[in-house]
């Protein structure tokens, strides 16, 4: 396959979109902050089967860290990111660089609530979201893609991110891709890379517990019971637990009883210095 061109600015990412758009081609975004594995791999085969062109966007966003997270040793890794796209047929990698991005005397955010108020990582990272909305929104308005792919790994901020679109008549369809996972269940992140091997051997405990607690549920088990359990395993695991929470798949909103159709348990922990996250339907 073609090796994919990098864009670092927005002007050139326009100009070569001018180009697809006078020839009638459809167009894809897939945004990354790269360090891509497998799991953004099979987001841009996705929007390959969706579109004839595919703009992946490779932007370290620094509004959605907090001053004491990991914005500066997060991974980057631009030449091995590019092989790996060229292997699954991306057109055009867009890199930019904060001062294209973030210009000066730059002063506009997105404004959440919904499911960007909903508990879960808002609670332990309250500007995260409004870093994510405000650049999803600007690449989204940079490409207008016909539609842009997210992995469902993050389900909070793909929920965010459909909200916002549908709020703001965004015209592009959102398409959530399904979670990544090793063969033992630990689901495919570029923090994976941060864990010890011990740590690594205990990881899989997360998705399993999950899996677990959503089987009791499924039999009729009270959430609260099921859930409680889970909480147990995976804090005796060695994980310093921040959520395990079962809600409304469509809003985030918490629920009460028993199984019905339309849930979805989300957790979050730290294993060491490396925190993880994880979702998975019920």
């Amino acid at each position: 396959m073609t090796k994919p061109v990098i864009l670092p600015t927005t002007a050139v990412l326009r100009s070569q979109l001018r180009v697809w758009r006078d020839a009638r081609e459809s167009v894809a975004l897939v945004p990354t902050m790269g360090a891509l594995h497998s799991g953004h791999l099979a987001l841009v085969a996705a929007a390959k089967k969706r579109a004839r062109r595919v703009v992946v966007s490779i932007f370290v966003n620094p509004t959605q860290f907090a001053p004491h997270e990991d914005f500066s040793k997060y991974p980057r890794s631009l030449e091995a990111d590019v092989e790996k796209l060229e292997s699954v047929g991306a057109d055009v990698v867009f890199h930019p660089g904060a001062d294209d991005m973030y210009p000066e005397g730059f002063a506009t955010t997105i404004s959440l609530k919904g499911p960007a108020t909903a508990g879960l990582e808002d609670k332990f990272r309250p500007t995260h979201f409004q870093g994510v909305a405000t650049v999803v929104a600007k690449l989204l308005l940079m490409v207008l893609p016909d539609a842009a792919f997210f992995g469902e790994k993050d389900f909070q901020q793909l929920a965010v991110i459909r909200q916002m679109v549908g709020d703001l008549n965004i015209p592009v369809e959102i398409i959530g891709a399904p979670t990544v996972r090793e063969d033992d269940g630990l689901a495919l992140s570029s923090r994976n890379a941060y864990l010890t091997p011990e740590e690594r051997a205990i990881a899989p405990t997360l998705n399993a517990s999950m899996r677990k607690a959503a089987a009791r549920i499924r039999d009729g088990e009270s959430f609260d019971a099921a859930l409680t359990a889970a909480r147990n395993k995976i804090t005796s695991s060695g994980f310093e637990l921040d959520y395990l929470e079962l809600r409304d798949a469509a809003t985030l909103a918490p629920v009460t009883g028993r199984y019905r159709t339309g849930l979805r348990m989300l957790v979050a922990a730290r294993l060491g210095r490396t925190r993880l996250i994880d979702n998975i339907e019920v």
